[in-house]
């Protein structure tokens, strides 16, 4: 296995210079994730993250909070973009926090409103039990969030779930104190048959993978990372382990962003991805759903990033 890893262990051979692969089609027929797209603030550009929902069902976009200051800052209608999300704005005492937070969810609206050709401030974000974030009345339409240190990362897709998390370079997992948990015993026994450095390196990412695909499905930390595991298929992609022969297969990637992150995405295209023309504008269809309380768990050691 390139790398060093054991069979059981994604590689890390994909992470930069690989974005010419995007949009051909991955394990199963899925199309494979591309890397996300820059976007500096609330006016774009936003033309590409149109053409890349429309051409692949999905898009994926990254940008940081630093840079998306001062309209959280000057914005007159903060209050009506932030929404149900402007009490949590508002209670959030740490004056850094509560401006990562618009941001964050500044981000994420801006974004689904682009890729959908909606007014940002008509879009309602609530949250499903375990934090895992949706649009209100946009049946179809998934939406996930990760974001750390000054990193903010956003997925949408209309193809099915989708799921993303990032992390920096610079964290570095306890291999002994994470093991039992995160890795499948033949992940652990790749891992553990590593120089440290390496191990460490390829846990961050076995990590990031993980965290990204139990948010595709809404679980979140509420299942056990060791209960599933990834392999790669002939053509060295990883794939889910086990899969159900049949059933829509899972893409996953992982990216470098900045030199300095990664940023780790799944999805499991349900729909086919029509790509005669852009969407149309997105009907709005009330669920009624309720909102729920955004919940997160900081990698031990870390900086406390919040995985939604």
């Amino acid at each position: 296995m390139p790398g060093g890893g054991g069979p059981d262990l994604p590689d890390l051979q994909d992470l930069p210079g690989r974005a010419g692969r995007a949009g051909r089609a991955g394990a199963g027929g899925g199309v494979l994730l591309g890397p996300p797209l820059h976007v500096a603030g609330p006016e774009g550009p936003w033309e590409e993250v149109r053409d890349q929902l429309a051409g692949r069902g999905h898009v994926l976009v990254h940008t940081t909070w630093g840079q998306w200051l001062a309209s959280a800052l000057l914005d007159p209608g903060l209050r009506d973009l932030l929404g149900r999300d402007w009490p949590r704005y508002r209670q959030t005492a740490a004056p850094a926090g509560r401006l990562r937070f618009a941001a964050s969810r500044m981000v994420l609206k801006h974004t689904a409103a682009a890729a959908l050709h909606l007014p940002a401030d008509a879009l309602d974000l609530a949250y499903r039990p375990g934090g895992r974030p949706h649009l209100r009345g946009l049946a179809g339409t998934e939406v996930s969030l990760a974001h750390t240190d000054e990193l903010i990362v956003v997925a949408v897709s209309r193809t099915g779930p989708i799921g993303v998390d990032a992390e920096p370079l610079t964290r570095r997992p306890s291999f002994d104190l994470l093991h039992s948990y995160v890795c499948t015993p033949a992940e652990a026994a790749g891992l553990a048959a590593l120089p440290e450095d390496d191990r460490t390196a390829r846990l961050l990412h076995l990590w990031t993978l993980k965290e990204a695909y139990t948010k595709a499905l809404g679980h979140g930390m509420r299942r056990r990372f060791a209960a599933f595991g990834f392999s790669r298929d002939e053509q060295g992609r990883t794939v889910l382990a086990d899969e159900p022969a049949g059933a829509p297969r899972w893409t996953l990637a992982t990216h470098l962003v900045h030199d300095r992150y990664l940023v780790s995405a799944a999805h499991r295209p349900l729909l086919p991805v029509e790509t005669a023309s852009r969407p149309a504008p997105h009907p709005l269809e009330e669920t009624g759903l309720p909102p729920a309380a955004t919940l997160g768990w900081p990698l031990p050691g870390s900086s406390g990033a919040q995985p939604t």
